[in-house]
């Protein structure tokens, strides 16, 4: 929206008129033709551009705000461009009489046509012509343009007579918008007054419904196209939903339908208040001059906050650590919640105009087809949205603010933008007294626990602000973000959004995926806990501790409020507290191991809790990221529930372990179709006790039948490989003799072929031989299946225990000149090694930041440190790399020596240092 240009000593900028005398005099005597002075002009341009712009941004570096530095940047490429105009025509092309047809104006169109630039903004030009284009203009169009590329601007441009820009307006939007936007910058200003006035009667008048239409739905399909959220952890500034693009929008409408030059007039045409205004303006500042950091930081047109860039922008802006949370997500919090602002703005604004101007769609015809009460409780229904009657409705009754989102989600209606607007305006009401009220918190429950989509109630109540001063615990973490590359979504939004998947998991909607959830959700006994405990499971984040732990209180204070029994509280509390025990089991435990299990039931303590723990971990997990979840996490919570399940009804005992390896070699038996009982009976014997409890019975036909090809052939070496899609995940099948160091050959060779472990079972017969079950997955955390990938693989495989194959060399490494998305973050390195969760085995856990080779180079040490791999679990939260293993030491033993796991613990830490301190680390050494 054009303003007013505030820009402080402009000729500091650029002094056109001593630039035009300097030009002037490049005709003078010594010059050789028109080449030599185009070289000259260029330089002198050049020079006048690169200290304008250095100037601008000094000055924006130094505390000037966003909006004059981009009127700045604006001003500067009007000037320059002013500067080659009457360059070319008055020296270059000069036409002593000029005809009627040989006139020129050159118009600013779109984002540059307002008068704003970013520091590297494109320059949209229109070449206006009157009627067709003339050999002169053509020249001119031409000589200017090389010349502004050769300065290094971005030129878009177009050249047109008046009739061809109002005929081309009429049928494309995008065009339409641009010359909505023109301004005149130099040549003949009586052209461009033409069509400005061509455009106003023959264009805008006519078609103001058909461009808001048309506006709101390009709006809509470039959310969709930019994730649908605006709570996307690299949000695109200027594109992205409740970026600058959104309140573009806004302007542009206004500035198409009621003529609105500068937003201050908004509020005297009553389309904003005065303080939507102000957020408006705020809003609109905040996001500039994020964009403008980020092109001076990226030193390019760079639109996307991309991680690198949210921790330098947060130090330029000053933001500082704070207890709890870092300088990086508190700007991030400010940034979501004027992501927020804008939404909210552009909702009720575009709604309202959608009200008066757009045509009726199809939907809505048909809603006001239906007989519905016109008034309902005090509220009315416009053309199926409910608004409220009168303006002090809520003063009188806070608590219809709830009843208005609850009787919307009853009768499946919008609420109208009017309606929207006075809840804003009366928050305020939403105090202690309403929050203790039994009748409010019974309307929040029932919306809560509906099952007439939850998540889209929720959503309207957090974008209204109302869900955050109703549980103001839940408002603390509105917009509250995590600075990893793990969480997709800010605290709030992932919330709402596991509320949405548990609604859709306990509906069916999302049986093919999760089969036992369904089936689980329907038997348990309590739906209001397991709503509540996941609304509740992520709400002490961002409070300087253990997430989990505070929550529980949280919980323990909000159940009663919540109208729950005291041992509904009791049991949200604990599923609050504990939200993460199953995932962390089933991902980072040998759920094969008998201890694991026992450890993890005895803390679950009922088959009530096993059920509402597995639904809220499902919905957790998948509302983390769209591509978090995938079907090898769902095998293993599933693996994990059967087992927990049978240990609390009373089945998993030391006999029953014992009756089912029985009954699984009997199993194998009857289905060794063609092997003699002599083959069979040695088979049997050849595998440890653990090898029949850790396998299924198909599993072990197949192995066995893999040992005996390979041991008839007499190969060193034999794979095999069997995708699993549902589970996402390709199981890749290791027969060879055994041997010190064959995993992490195995694991050097897999990452070397781009295969990604996510776990590994490692089992050793009595006669020497190594039987290693990896599975594994494309990089994109799909199942490792292309028959190509498995060629590279086994190639790799034969190389690296033939030792043709330098696995360090072989692993790609990360670029140091262009640093990946992951070493943006720091992962403190960390060993931990649990000698409780197994009784056969040490755990050691390790920690890091996740890049190519980790897993490589930690099984690497401890080969060297004479340990035994029996299994392997690996994990990988974002940037953090989180892989366990379960290991003994040569003779079969736990580890208990306390120097001997300070030494494990010490070697494994060298192991995973991050690569630049491992250089730091090697150059000192070499120093000394």
């Amino acid at each position: 929206m054009q303003m007013r240009p505030i820009i402080p000593d402009p000729r500091a900028i650029i002094d056109r008129k001593a630039l035009t005398l300097q030009l002037d005099a490049l005709g003078g005597e010594g010059m050789h033709g028109t080449a030599e002075q185009r070289k000259q002009a260029l330089v002198l341009l050049k020079a006048a551009l690169n200290e304008g712009r250095r100037v601008v941004q000094a000055r924006f570096q130094g505390g000037t705000p966003a909006l004059p530095t981009r009127q700045s940047l604006a001003y500067l490429t009007d000037q320059i461009i002013r500067l080659v105009f009457d360059f070319t025509v008055n020296r270059v092309y000069r036409l002593p009489n000029p005809t009627s047809a040989e006139k020129l104006s050159v118009v600013a169109v779109g984002g540059y046509g307002r008068g704003e630039m970013a520091p590297f903004s494109d320059v949209d030009l229109l070449f206006l012509f009157p009627y067709k284009q003339t050999p002169w203009g053509e020249q001119v169009v031409e000589y200017m343009l090389y010349l502004l590329w050769d300065l290094g601007l971005k030129v878009g441009h177009a050249t047109r007579s008046v009739d061809e820009c109002i005929r081309l307006s009429l049928g494309d939007i995008t065009i339409r918008t641009a010359i909505l936007e023109q301004r005149w910058i130099w040549g003949d200003q009586d052209l461009a007054a033409q069509l400005k006035s061509r455009f106003q009667s023959d264009v805008v008048a006519k078609t103001g419904p058909d461009f808001i239409e048309k506006k709101l739905a390009e709006r809509d399909d470039r959310h969709r196209r930019m994730g649908d959220s605006r709570y996307v952890v690299e949000p695109n500034v200027k594109e992205g939903k409740g970026g600058l693009r959104d309140l573009h929008t806004l302007v542009w409408i206004t500035k198409y339908v009621y003529g609105i030059q500068d937003t201050a007039e908004l509020i005297t045409r009553g389309l904003l208040h005065a303080e939507e205004h102000r957020r408006f303006v705020q809003a609109m500042e905040f996001l500039w001059t994020v964009r403008i950091h980020l092109h001076y930081l990226a030193n390019r047109p760079e639109e996307r906050l991309t991680f690198d860039m949210q921790t330098e922008i947060a130090k330029a802006l000053g933001y500082a650590d704070r207890p709890g949370r870092r300088d990086v997500e508190r700007f991030m919090k400010k940034y979501y919640l004027v992501a927020k602002e804008v939404g909210d703005l552009t909702r009720i604004f575009a709604a309202a105009l959608e009200e008066r101007h757009k045509k009726k769609k199809p939907l809505a015809a048909i809603r006001a087809k239906i007989k519905r009460p016109k008034k309902l409780e005090g509220f009315e229904v416009e053309g199926g949205r409910f608004n409220v009657g009168s303006d002090t409705l809520f003063e009188k009754q806070p608590a219809k603010m709830l009843r208005l989102f609850h009787l919307a989600q009853e009768q499946g209606l919008d609420i109208h933008p009017e309606a929207l607007r006075l809840v804003r305006r009366n928050l305020k009401l939403i105090d202690a007294r309403l929050r203790n009220d039994p009748d409010a918190n019974r309307l929040f429950m029932d919306m809560l626990c509906s099952v007439n989509d939850p998540e889209t109630t929720l959503r309207r109540l957090n974008e209204a602000d109302v869900l955050g001063r109703f549980v103001p615990d839940f408002g603390r973490v509105v917009a509250q973000t995590q600075h990893d590359m793990y969480h997709t979504y800010t605290v709030d939004e992932h919330t709402i959004r596991a509320i949405g998947i548990l609604s859709r998991i306990e509906s069916g909607a999302l049986k093919e995926d999760h089969p036992l959830s369904v089936h689980v959700i329907k038997e348990v006994l309590s739906r209001r806990v397991l709503y509540v405990a996941v609304l509740l499971h992520d709400i002490a984040k961002g409070r300087g501790g253990d997430h989990s732990v505070l929550g529980e209180k949280v919980a323990e204070k909000l159940g009663p409020r919540f109208g729950l029994t005291a041992a509904e509280t009791e049991t949200v509390a604990w599923l609050v507290r504990w939200h993460l025990l199953m995932s962390a089991t089933a991902f980072k435990r040998d759920i094969a191991d008998p201890k694991t299990v026992v450890d993890f039931a005895q803390a679950v303590q009922s088959p009530e809790r096993l059920r509402l723990l597995l639904c809220l971990t499902v919905a957790d997990i998948r509302a983390v990221g769209p591509t978090i979840w995938n079907g090898w996490k769902g095998q293993l919570l599933r693996d994990l529930y059967y087992r927990a399940e049978e240990y609390l009804s009373g089945g998993f005992t030391g006999r029953r372990r014992e009756e089912r390896i029985a009954e699984t070699k009997e199993k194998v038996r009857g289905l060794l179709a063609g092997w003699s009982k002599v083959e069979t009976d040695k088979l049997l014997k050849r595998h440890y006790e653990n090898y029949w409890y850790s396998n299924d019975v198909d599993t072990i036909v197949r192995h066995a039948g893999l040992m005996r090809e390979a041991d008839q052939s007499g190969r060193s070496l034999t794979t095999a490989s069997r995708p699993d899609r549902f589970r996402a995940v390709t199981e890749f099948t290791l027969y060879a003799p055994d041997h010190p160091g064959l995993f992490a050959r195995a694991a050097g060779a897999m990452a070397a072929a781009g295969a990604n472990i996510v776990d590994a079972k490692i089992f050793t017969t009595n006669d020497g031989m190594a039987l290693d079950s990896f599975y594994i997955q494309d990089m994109e955390g799909k199942a490792f299946d292309k028959s190509e990938q498995l060629k590279k693989l086994n190639t790799a495989l034969e190389r690296a225990l033939s030792g043709d194959l330098k696995l360090r060399s072989a692993i790609a490494p990360e670029r140091p000149g262009l640093p990946s998305r992951a070493r943006v973050f720091k992962v403190e390195p960390r060993v931990l090694v649990d000698n409780a969760a197994s009784n056969r085995w040490t755990v050691i856990e390790v920690n890091g930041r996740d890049r190519p080779g980790f897993l490589y180079d930690v099984t690497r040490g401890l080969y060297e440190l004479n340990l035994t791999i029996g299994s392997a679990h690996i994990a990988t939260y974002g940037e953090r790399a989180v892989d366990v293993f379960y290991v003994q030491d040569l003779t079969g033993m736990k580890l208990t020596d306390k120097r001997r796991l300070q030494q494990i613990e010490k070697h494994l830490l060298k192991k995973i240092a991050p690569a630049d301190e491992k250089a730091s680390a090697k150059a000192a050494a070499k120093a000394a």
